[in-house]
Order: C-alpha cells, then structure tokens, then sequence
C-alpha cells in the first residue's frame, strides 16, 4: 500500500521543501539542470575576462562568441584555469547525457518511496557519477598543460599540429567500433536492469552505483571528449556538438548512429593528416 509523507506537523515553508525534497524525481531534474548549468556559467566567467570592454551586454555578445568558439588566455597561470575549465566542461557536456540514467534511478526511487521502503537521493547517485569525471578531468588538464609544454596545443588551446589532430579524430573514430564503446554504451542506454540488479538502500551503496555509471560513462565517451583538444578545449561549438551526439547515443539510436559518427570522425583524422603532410610537400595542392 502506497505512503503518502505527512509533513503536517511542519511549518509552511519548511512543510513545502519537504514536499520537495520527498520527490525524487524532482531531485533528479533539479540535479541536472543546476548542475550542468553552473558548468555552462562558469565557462562563461572563464571566457567574460578574456578581452577587451563592451557597451554593455549587446556590445560584448559578439566578443563573447568569438571568445568561445576559439578563447585565448594569453598568460593565465595554466594549473587553475584549465583545471577549472576542464571541471565546468564536463559538468556542461557529460551531466545532461546523464539525465536519463538519474531519471531511471529517481523513478525507481519513487515508486519506493509510496511502498514505504527506504530510498537514497539522487544527490548520492549523481555525486558518485561526477567524482569519476572530476577525475577524468583532473587528468584532461595535466595532459592539457603537459602538450602545451610540447608546443602541441598553442595559447589559444587549440591544436598546434595537424598530425597531432589527425591523430586524435583517428583514435575516437576507430573507438566508435571497438567491443568496449558499445559494452559502456549498452549499460548507459539500459540503465534499469543495472539498478534492478544492483538496488542499494544505503547512501554508501548508492554512491557507488553513482561511480560504477560513471565508469561506464567514461568508457562510452573518453575518447570523444578529448577531440576538445584537437578543436580547441574552449570552443563551444565543438563543445555543443559532441555532447549532443553523446546525448544521443545514449538515448537509444543503436550502433549503427556510433559507426556513423565513428566514420566521420575517422575521415577527419584523414583529412587532418592529409593536409599536414601535404603542408610539407612541394607542388601539392592543400
């Protein structure tokens, strides 16, 4: 028999936060667009400094796209600001394609909830999830300023070489076909059987159903992620673009959408190496 929470006993104000906070689903939502909204806000910051003064923000909206389709950072001390930035794209980027599996789990929570059974909220879930990207991103900007040293990505934080480009879009690409992208991929776009599997009712055991989703999130999209080296770690367009593929391969669209993707990616990496060798070929057209 289904429970309804009494918060009766409550103050009005305190009584409505309650109500809020006994839905899971609510959580869930809330967690998302919060979450991936403060990443969008801080690349925001990070860019607003990066030039020049504006008539107010009509004067500054053209600076500020051109800002974040290719920022520069002139002689920013580089441990912070790519560590920060890095944080924020992945909140941006990697939340949103989250949102289904945090859904799955708050409705399943839910539907607990009204049976009287004792739930975890989704916080718990979604903290486990995004410490395994705050890790991957701990590692993005240590190989970020380790290839700058390398002379491989200039101060704009884009690619300084076609090789190296051409190398990264080949590598995601071949990773579209590969057993382990679609072993990652299966768990991310069938999250229910994992959570009837593996139900916990402790705040221990579901933070780490959050790090094994996170887990298989970084085996499904790691490689993706780092063509933002190769486009440039600040431009937003890239950005944009691969979280909403990302985000579509995990609704559901199957292999065949990944192999597409994986193919163009691959004829980039070509097309990147053709031009870097043709660059150094005299006579030859580029």
């Amino acid at each position: 028999m289904s429970q309804t929470p009494d918060f009766s006993h409550l103050p009005a104000p305190a009584a409505g936060l309650a109500a809020i906070l006994a839905r899971p689903k609510a959580i869930a939502v809330g967690c998302v667009v919060v979450l991936a909204g403060l990443g969008w806000l801080t690349l925001a910051w990070l860019v607003a400094g990066m030039g020049g003064t504006g008539s107010g923000l009509t004067g500054m909206l053209p600076m500020s796209l051109q800002a974040l389709c290719q920022p520069s950072f002139g002689k920013a001390g580089p441990g912070a600001v790519v560590g920060l930035m890095w944080a924020a794209m992945t909140l941006a980027m990697m939340l949103p394609t989250a949102g289904p599996m945090i859904l799955t789990y708050a409705e399943i929570a839910e539907t607990a909830a009204r049976k009287g059974e004792r739930i975890v909220s989704p916080l718990v879930l979604a903290a486990g999830y995004g410490l395994i990207w705050a890790g991957f991103a701990a590692a993005a900007s240590i190989a970020q300023i380790a290839l700058t040293r390398l002379a491989l990505l200039d101060h704009t934080m884009a690619s300084a070489s076609g090789l190296f480009s051409g190398a990264v879009f080949l590598g995601a690409g071949v990773y579209q076909f590969t057993p382990l992208k679609h072993a990652c991929l299966t768990q991310c776009q069938r999250p229910f059987p994992f959570f009837f599997a593996h139900w916990q009712t402790t705040p221990k055991g579901v933070f780490r159903i959050g790090l094994q989703q996170g887990l298989y999130c970084l085996g499904c999209c790691w490689a993706m992620m780092l063509v933002m080296f190769a486009v440039g770690t600040m431009n937003v367009v890239w950005m944009a673009g691969l979280g909403i593929v990302m985000a579509i391969e995990k609704i559901g669209s199957g292999r065949t959408f990944s192999h597409v993707v994986g193919a163009g990616l691959v004829l980039g990496g070509i097309a990147f190496l053709f031009t870097a060798f043709a660059a150094h070929w005299p006579g030859v057209p580029v």
